[in-house]
């Protein structure tokens, strides 16, 4: 411990870290009740040498230390000839607490006029003579909120008795002492604790270089059982940045703009697996590639976000007042019945089901627009371009590696044409129709082809199905004026077959030849499962019969005609592979008609490849 408080050294608690939480049954009777024994282990072990007439401080060595854990700290600015500062990013609870500690016992050798006082203090205070700014007297110093009582908390002066944690730990901590130096047999128990503290009580202290990364450090030791949140590191590199800077006043600005990101709703994890994330922490990721121009990684934020600060030396207000334009366009996009039309809510909600979160900087970053740069409908073309090219590209089975690359370059090309005055949605849709074939725009044939070839029951979601069939049924709705208006959540309804994937039984192939019977046996499996042969029906569809010949489900169609899916259906009088790619070859028309292929005006704005 001497070699960590005994420095010439300021750790400052960032601003808004949590709360002090620490409490005497939670930690603090623990932590005392391992310094005693540990100090009477000391004790034990010098009693002995002495009986033998062997070396102290040999006897000392042989003392198992008492490990504590570990902070972790990072470098900040100093004033010329002042005292080092750190930030501590994790580890203010036990730093805080041993503070506290020290405190206690210093109490201790106050009264019992123990020339070790002065050795203790140094651990609480930085000597005067290299304390040239009033806060540079204290070894730690906590975060805004407490810093009023943290003076009295660590004084020589008896505290005043107002319930705070700190002043109720301090005395804790003195009243354990006493009472076990009041009770040892001899008077050197007190001598024991206090080279206890600073030599057995062991804890490790890692500083950051520029180039580390907090977040993954945090991560690592705590055995990643949880992750961290990358949003506590950037909330408290914000606020102590605009502390250390002089900025305004940190609490206006964090009612102001932060407060409704520590609300639950942004506290909730998305994703699955690896890939869960709370909310805030896909935010920050969004918005930071979108003021960056990088694509960024969550599970690097802390330091991307640390080193665009630097980078740009950004007023803290600013960054906090765009966050929070950031974060109301993402609630929209994640509520939908907010946003502005319901082409734009329809969108948002279709993108969301496929769960393509790498278009989401870009979707962000075009809601934060003022209505004369980006009237809505040019922003509602261009996110129906948007969904056109990732719907397109889904249907085909196109590949999705590098999507969070192009969608940046998407979203530089739609910034650069801001700059310059020219039209965003020309921007995008020019560029996603120019794209590469690795990346490339399905045109209407790859569509056709992809429904009347491509295999799409158990290569594809059900609810990627359903929200293909949906769209398709729901705009066939729109272009059919005539029929009777119907509303559904597609989402619940279920997917049939309409020639059964177990067809065996009630539609037999008649063919004797064996050689042509395992062919056709071959192209009906994969006809039963293409999208030409997949339609939606209600719970009221009759499963009973899903397996029956045509004669029986054709009525259950009928029944189910409401459903524009199904109408045709209905009033075909025989079903089979034939049928299936007619039927694709229709949907697909459809398909491209929800899903069309923007004719860009002009040439895409250039921009520089994203590294």
């Amino acid at each position: 411990m001497k070699s960590v408080l005994g420095l010439e050294r300021r750790y400052v608690i960032p601003t808004f870290q949590r709360d002090y939480e620490w409490t005497r049954e939670g930690q603090w009777r623990l932590l005392h009740e391992d310094l005693l024994s540990a100090a009477e282990r000391l004790h034990k072990a010098r009693r002995q040498a002495d009986a033998l007439g062997d070396s102290r401080a040999s006897a000392d060595k042989n003392v198992t230390p008492h490990f504590l854990g570990a902070i972790v700290c990072e470098q900040l600015p100093s004033s010329t000839g002042g005292v080092d500062q750190r930030a501590v990013i994790d580890g203010q609870q036990r730093l805080t607490t041993l503070q506290l500690l020290a405190r206690g016992i210093l109490d201790v050798l106050q009264e019992k006029a123990s020339p070790r006082a002065s050795q203790m203090r140094r651990l609480i205070k930085n000597p005067s003579d290299v304390a040239t700014e009033p806060l540079d007297q204290y070894k730690l110093w906590p975060r805004r909120k407490d810093r009023e009582v943290w003076p009295d908390a660590v004084s020589d002066d008896s505290p005043s008795s107002n319930g705070h944690l700190y002043l109720s730990a301090r005395k804790f901590f003195a009243d354990q002492t006493r009472a076990a130096v009041d009770a040892a047999p001899d008077g050197e128990l007190l001598d024991a604790i206090v080279d206890t503290f600073l030599g057995l009580f062991k804890l490790v202290v890692i500083d950051l270089e520029d180039n580390d990364d907090a977040q993954v450090i945090f991560e690592v030791l705590n055995g990643r059982q949880t992750p961290l949140s990358a949003t506590d590191l950037v909330k408290n590199l914000l606020f102590l940045r605009g502390d250390l800077r002089g900025e305004g006043e940190l609490e206006t600005l964090y009612d102001r703009y932060w407060a409704p990101l520590d609300e639950a709703w942004w506290k909730t994890t998305v994703g699955t697996g690896h890939a869960a994330r709370g909310r805030r922490d896909v935010l920050l990721s969004a918005w930071l590639t979108a003021v960056s121009g990088q694509e960024a990684a969550i599970g690097h934020l802390y330091g991307q976000v640390r080193a665009y600060l630097a980078a740009n030396n950004r007023a803290t207000e600013p960054v906090l007042k765009e966050l929070s334009e950031y974060a109301a366009a993402y609630s929209t996009i994640y509520h939908p019945g907010q946003a502005e039309s319901a082409i734009l809510a329809q969108v948002y909600t279709r993108l969301d089901r496929i769960r393509v979160s790498t278009a989401v900087p870009l979707l962000l970053w075009l809601r934060t627009l003022p209505s004369d740069v980006l009237p809505l409908s040019d922003h509602e073309v261009v996110v129906g371009a948007i969904e056109s090219w990732v719907m397109r590209r889904m249907i085909t089975g196109a590949n999705t590696r590098g999507y969070g690359t192009f969608f940046v370059d998407v979203l530089k090309s739609a910034q650069a044409a801001q700059m310059e005055g020219h039209n965003i949605s020309d921007a995008v849709t020019a560029f996603l129709s120019s794209t590469s074939q690795g990346l490339a725009w399905p045109t209407d044939d790859d569509v056709a082809e992809a429904f009347a070839n491509n295999k799409f029951y158990n290569s594809f979601t059900q609810e990627r199905i359903r929200l293909v069939l949906g769209a398709i049924d729901k705009h066939l709705q729109f272009e059919n004026p005539r029929t009777e208006p119907a509303t559904f959540d597609y989402e619940q309804l279920q997917i049939e077959h309409i020639l059964p994937s177990s067809w065996q039984t009630h539609w037999p192939l008649d063919i004797v030849d064996p050689a042509q019977l395992e062919l056709a046996t071959q192209q009906r499996h994969s006809a039963a499962h293409r999208i030409g042969n997949l339609t939606l029906v209600t719970s009221r569809f009759n499963q009973g019969v899903s397996n029956f010949g045509w004669d029986v489900k054709r009525p259950e169609f009928a029944l189910q005609s409401s459903l524009q899916l199904n109408k045709p259906l209905a009033s075909s009088e025989s079903w089979d592979e034939a049928s299936i790619q007619n039927r694709a070859r229709h949907l697909a028309e459809v398909a491209c008609r929800v899903w069309p292929r923007v004719t860009p005006v002009g040439p895409p704005v250039e921009t520089a490849p994203t590294d």
